[in-house]
């Protein structure tokens, strides 16, 4: 199948000199997504599109939006259909027939909400790029242009509203049904299903899964943070100043951190770690297991906390190593007829864990100091985030059973 790797792409001016054509260096991208069809041919149209991107976007984000078109080439060639087909018919049409897929998808819990919805977008970037360029112009149109009018609101309350131009095959990020989906549009899992998640980790995935598991239900760390853990980060862990007394420690992460590690939206701060999960960090971090991977890896791999057996890091960036693993999880969990691994996605290892520390901060103090504490602990850019958890936790008895266990390990600031 169709396959997304990471090339060093130099590129080279022609100059004329003395009648004679030269060849002078240009720019040079470092880790340039490209993609190859089955049959080993470059996508040359897409990956011309993640040259472009590099002029003005962020790495990571080019790098997400060839994961996502990628995914997309994937199911193109399933369907063995052409990225230029656009028949009369319009349901005929790949896009159309590819966001049918991707709602379907959505609705059986294969994929999260705000996955299809930038999936789907990241592919119309595309086609209106490559329009734009002509390098595609179908007979037929490819969607419908729409105009919405979004209310707005800036912090001091004057409202107004925004023009946007959206398409008839945008997917909405859109919640389940019934629920009171916190972050992303994903559920907290209860006590009982975090244990058997983590029950078949230990018993069907790899040590590194299993860590990195309960790195995100002990934590609320993305899984871009946990798999740019450093080794230094872990040692230079101190005591929580409220919480010390219970066995909760900071770990420092972000750009600022030292070393820095990778967060969302750049956002520098301390995240909270019970000292058994960190002590078990300490002892694997100096492991015969991985050191040995460590001895595989580069100059400037070798402080990772997590490596894969072959020397190279987990993430988005540098492998689906992580991708692979989890998949293979979710198949382990449907066969051995556990429901949670239907929809199952490890994002919602942070949504637990927020969750959690928030019915255990309202517990103990203030709505607008649970709001405060939980806000820095979880590494939300706006209020509005960490608010939607107060919501959830007041409205929600998902984690009622959970509630009680976790509020126990969080007395030291009661006390």
């Amino acid at each position: 199948m169709a396959s997304c790797a990471l090339l060093h792409w130099l590129e080279v001016d022609p100059v004329v000199r003395d009648g004679l054509i030269e060849w002078e260096k240009g720019h040079l991208a470092h880790d340039l997504p490209v993609i190859f069809w089955a049959d080993g041919t470059a996508w040359s149209e897409a990956n011309l599109w993640a040259r472009h991107q590099t002029a003005f976007r962020d790495p990571k984000t080019v790098q997400r939006n060839m994961d996502h078109l990628c995914a997309y080439a994937k199911w193109l060639e399933v369907e063995r259909l052409a990225w230029w087909h656009f028949p009369v018919l319009e349901r005929d049409r790949c896009l159309t027939r590819f966001r049918g897929y991707l709602v379907s998808a959505r609705d059986d819990g294969d994929l999260a909400p705000s996955t299809v919805s930038q999936r789907m977008a990241a592919v119309m970037r595309f086609y209106r790029w490559a329009h734009s360029i002509g390098l595609i112009s179908p007979d037929n149109p490819m969607w419908e242009e729409r105009q919405r009018f979004v209310p707005i609101e800036n912090v001091i309350g004057i409202q107004r509203t925004l023009s946007v131009l959206t398409t008839s095959l945008a997917i909405p990020n859109r919640k389940a049904e019934g629920t009171l989906a916190p972050e992303d549009g994903l559920m907290p899992v209860s006590t009982d299903q975090q244990r058997r998640i983590l029950e078949l980790a230990v018993n069907s995935a790899s040590l590194e899964l299993t860590l990195l598991l309960r790195l995100g239900f002990g934590t609320g760390m993305r899984l871009g943070s946990l798999c740019d853990l450093r080794v230094q980060t872990i040692l230079n862990a101190v005591p929580c100043p409220l919480l010390g007394s219970a066995g909760w420690f900071r770990l420092s992460i972000g750009p600022r951190a030292r070393p820095p590690v990778s967060t969302k939206f750049d956002v520098s701060g301390t995240v909270l770690i019970v000292r058994e999960l960190l002590d078990e960090l300490r002892e694997y971090a100096f492991s015969v297991r991985r050191l040995k991977r460590q001895a595989q890896a580069t100059s400037e791999h070798r402080n990772l906390l997590f490596l894969t057996r072959f020397g190279k890091p987990y993430g988005v960036k540098n492998g689906r190593a992580i991708n692979v693993k989890m998949s293979r999880l979710r198949d382990a969990g449907r066969k051995a007829g556990i429901p949670v691994f239907r929809e199952f996605h490890f994002h919602r290892t942070r949504a637990t864990f927020v969750s959690q520390l928030m019915r255990a901060a309202l517990s103990c103090l203030s709505v607008g100091e649970a709001v405060e504490f939980v806000r820095e602990a979880a590494l939300h850019r706006h209020d509005q985030t960490t608010l939607r958890y107060v919501k959830f936790v007041e409205q929600s008895k998902v984690m009622a059973e959970s509630a009680n266990a976790f509020t126990q390990s969080f007395l030291g600031l009661k006390r």
